[in-house]
């Protein structure tokens, strides 16, 4: 069974038209998301779930979806705010999404099969994408995976970003991931004052799961709604996937074996960051490892 796309784009949204999650980025106007696309295709996903809003479905599926026809197969979920699990609510002045793992889980109806959980803003490479099938070709129940990459090779120049630090064991099996925020490019290398090292495995949401792990994320679900703060007025805390990942390894109901990929990661944190990310992918179409028109 070919594993399955699952990309988080509910983010869209709000920021539809032009900005980053859609700028064009490849010689031929492609985006990020065209090139998550064209590589998890040839890695050997069948299929593409786009989880995004009800009320950008239309101009979603004209300006995105449409382009895939013919490459691959393209279907949708939708996060919605009060797709909750049984008992829990809206509160009145929840404002914010419910994050990450709330929207990967609203995926539970499209998605039957082993399955790739990514951001839709981020490139993540060809080598990623052939780690995560590989995996999910032969993972067992109770299994799943994490393609990380190197701190050094996630940061921009133009401001600070947060990171999720890895801990990952001698055999190669994640531990715990930590939220680290506010990370400067000056802190990071070799010498004196220098906080990281730069060789840390950093989570960018790049993930591989077998079906069986939507209950699991349920019942992480129903435990963040049940904590007193999430109910207190005013609130706004998400519930995200790494920390869904990380309560759910800490208590031993899920092995994931970490990758460290041999690759860069590219993202449009700031605006600065555009030229960079342009230049990256012209480079990688220079030496061939991308046609120079992707759809």
């Amino acid at each position: 069974m070919k594993p399955t796309l699952l990309v988080l784009a509910a983010g869209m949204g709000s920021r539809f038209g032009g900005l980053k999650q859609i700028a064009p980025v490849g010689p031929s106007g492609e985006t990020l998301l065209d090139y998550s696309v064209f590589d998890a295709i040839r890695a050997g996903f069948g299929r593409v779930v786009f989880v995004i809003r009800r009320d950008f479905e239309e101009v979603f599926r004209e300006q995105v979806g449409a382009k895939y026809d013919g490459r691959i197969e393209v279907g949708y979920a939708f996060q919605a705010m009060d797709d909750l699990p049984p008992g829990f609510g809206v509160p009145s002045w929840r404002a914010k999404p419910w994050g990450t793992g709330h929207a990967t889980w609203c995926a539970r109806g499209e998605v039957r099969e082993p399955f790739a959980v990514i951001n839709a803003d981020d490139f993540y490479g060809a080598d990623a994408f052939r780690t995560l099938a590989g995996f999910l070709t032969a993972a067992g129940e109770g299994e799943a995976t994490l393609v990380g990459f190197k701190l050094s090779r996630t940061l921009s120049e133009n401001g600070t970003v947060s990171r999720g630090m890895c801990e990952i064991g001698t055999d190669g099996w994640l531990r715990d991931v930590v939220e680290h925020t506010k990370i400067a490019a000056d802190e990071v290398g070799a010498g004196e004052g220098k906080k990281y090292s730069g060789d840390e495995t950093v989570s960018m949401n790049c993930w591989g799961f077998l079906p069986g792990f939507f209950g699991a994320l349920e019942s992480q679900l129903a435990a963040f709604l049940r904590r007193d703060e999430t109910y207190t007025e005013g609130n706004q805390a998400e519930f995200y996937l790494p920390a869904a990942v990380a309560a759910l390894v800490g208590r031993g109901g899920l092995r994931v074996r970490a990758f460290t990929a041999d690759s860069d990661w590219f993202g449009i944190t700031y605006p600065a960051d555009k030229p960079g990310v342009v230049a990256s992918i012209r480079e990688l179409v220079a030496r061939g490892e991308y046609p120079g028109t992707l759809f």
